[in-house]
């Protein structure tokens, strides 16, 4: 998919600016049920999407290496982010940090808000290995089927292209659920959202006309937000919730200004490094909580100015990666900034 779409670009931005928002520990403890709200469909809503956007279409060494490029920076992070709950009285607190818990954390379990891109890099390597199965499968079968010209035919594609991706969709599915069971910490409802955004890129040529994009989309997710018993985005309701909410914001995406919607997929387009650095200024955001909270008891204004510094703080980290060529050995690329 060489040409972006903005629409996917638009969303991420709001998924991303959410899962700022209420990683500000006071913002979720002050809000649980906004947050309860927003957690059912912002994460999922960026699986699908990653699902759809993955590429499984590389040779195993380039494949192999975009898989490394996340590994690298995500291992640098978490581990830090280990560390530092084996020092500091946080909820996630580690008594007695040891270098198998830190390989267990990194490779199993991940502690923190890198979880997703753990999920992500699990997924990808599943999603990669059950596209190569099922291509190998296939082209055997039907190859010998071709020379007996007796290959059935549906809506003008062959068998081969029906079929290889149901199995490498149960094979996904299958392997998914398994894993958990061995000792590695994938989410199920997690896997299957991703699981859907690969749904999506095999039998919908276009992501958008998935997706109604009228202003009445927003009645469902009013109504799933006011009954707490369905949010859950392993709920029937909840995932509807995500459906709806994406398009939602493909419908408000079409009236947003337009530097407004320039700035938002310009965020949208740089998600990675706000996933990485954000949590750093989340955490520093406590210095100067008392101070705001003061001004503006409700949290407002805290909400504003954290989320503001910590995607601007996390873009510069990234810009500054880039102007001394850190990026190269954090991100593979001499830009991580697009």
């Amino acid at each position: 998919m060489k040409k972006r779409i903005e629409q996917l670009d638009y969303m991420k931005c709001v998924f991303i600016l959410l899962m700022i928002a209420f990683h500000l520990v006071y913002i979720g403890d002050t809000y649980p049920y906004a947050k309860h709200v927003v957690y059912t469909f912002h994460m999922p809503g960026f699986l699908v999407i990653s699902g759809y956007l993955f590429n499984v279409g590389k040779p195993l060494r380039r494949f192999l290496r975009s898989i490394l490029w996340i590994f690298i920076p995500y291992a640098i992070m978490e581990s830090g982010y280990v560390f530092a709950a084996s020092v500091l009285p946080i909820r996630e607190h580690i008594d007695n940090l040891t270098l198998p818990l830190l390989l267990s954390k990194l490779f199993l379990n991940p502690l923190g808000p890198y979880w997703y891109l753990h999920t992500l890099m699990v997924c990808g390597l599943i999603y990669y290995i059950s596209n190569r199965l099922s291509h190998v499968l296939f082209s055997r079968i039907i190859g010998q089927s071709v020379s007996q010209s007796s290959i059935p035919v549906y809506k003008g594609t062959s068998a081969f292209s029906f079929l290889s991706p149901l199995f490498s969709f149960s094979f996904f599915a299958i392997t998914a659920c398994a894993l958990p069971h061995c000792g590695v910490a994938l989410s199920f409802p997690n896997a299957c959202y991703f699981l859907a955004g690969m749904v999506l890129r095999q039998y919908v040529p276009d992501f958008l006309p998935a997706f109604p994009k009228q202003p009445w989309t927003i009645l469902p997710v009013i109504l799933i937000a006011c009954v707490p018993a369905w949010l859950d985005k392993s709920h029937p309701a909840g995932i509807l919730m995500v459906y709806f909410v994406m398009s939602f914001l493909m419908y408000l995406c079409r009236h947003t200004p337009r530097r407004v919607f320039a700035v938002m997929t310009f965020i949208g387009r740089n998600t990675l490094p706000l996933l990485l650095f954000s949590p750093l200024f989340t955490i520093l955001a406590k210095l100067y909580q008392p101070h705001l909270l003061r001004l503006e008891p409700s949290g407002a204004l805290f909400l504003l100015v954290s989320v503001f510094i910590a995607t601007a703080g996390s873009l510069a980290i990234a810009w500054v990666s880039d102007k001394l060529r850190i990026s190269l050995w954090f991100f593979g690329r001499e830009k991580s900034i697009s």
